[in-house]
């Protein structure tokens, strides 16, 4: 499957089959998500991977999981992402939004769905999962195999125009 394939096909699968991810699935996943660019590659990113019954009930205690066998939520070090010297900016969510795209393109080049999730409470991940105060968490990527039955929202396939959003040498915004 060629690049272009794989982003027409991944939508957000809001509908899980029972079907656990396989090993070699789920190591693929992490690896590319390891090969994913960060600011100073300081690499920041804090993956804490979600698949037994017990954990999954703690993060659907914080956010909806559609049913699906996998999660990973997507944390970064406070300690270790880059600040941007002029304004203060921290990088830390940028960095683990780039690893879990990457995470989230590479499960469905190996067939499998998934929902990014961003619609959490992170003080109950907090609580849940004993995180150090350092450690934040960006946001949650449930996988899985899409259910039969389950489609892409309407909306999935509305997008802007480029000359809406984007602007050569000068805006027009």
């Amino acid at each position: 499957m060629d690049f272009l394939e794989i982003i027409n096909k991944r939508y957000s699968v809001r509908k899980f089959a029972s079907k656990p991810v396989e090993e070699e699935k789920l190591q693929s996943i992490l690896e590319v998500g390891r090969q994913a660019p960060t600011a100073k590659n300081n690499q920041p990113q804090r993956l804490l991977v979600v698949r037994e019954k017990e954990g999954l009930e703690k993060v659907n205690k914080a956010a909806r999981l559609y049913n699906a066998p996998l999660a990973i939520i997507a944390c970064a070090d406070n300690r270790q992402s880059w600040k941007r010297p002029f304004d203060g900016m921290d990088s830390k969510a940028i960095d683990a939004s780039i690893v879990t795209t990457y995470m989230m393109l590479e499960a469905t080049r190996q067939g499998l769905g998934s929902v990014w999730i961003c619609w959490f409470d992170p003080e109950v991940l907090r609580k849940e999962f004993a995180l150090p105060g350092y450690i934040e968490p960006i946001n949650i990527l449930a996988l899985g195999y899409p259910a039969e039955d389950c489609q892409p929202a309407p909306l999935h396939f509305e997008r802007k125009p480029l000359t809406e959003t984007v602007a050569y040498e000068k805006h027009n915004w």
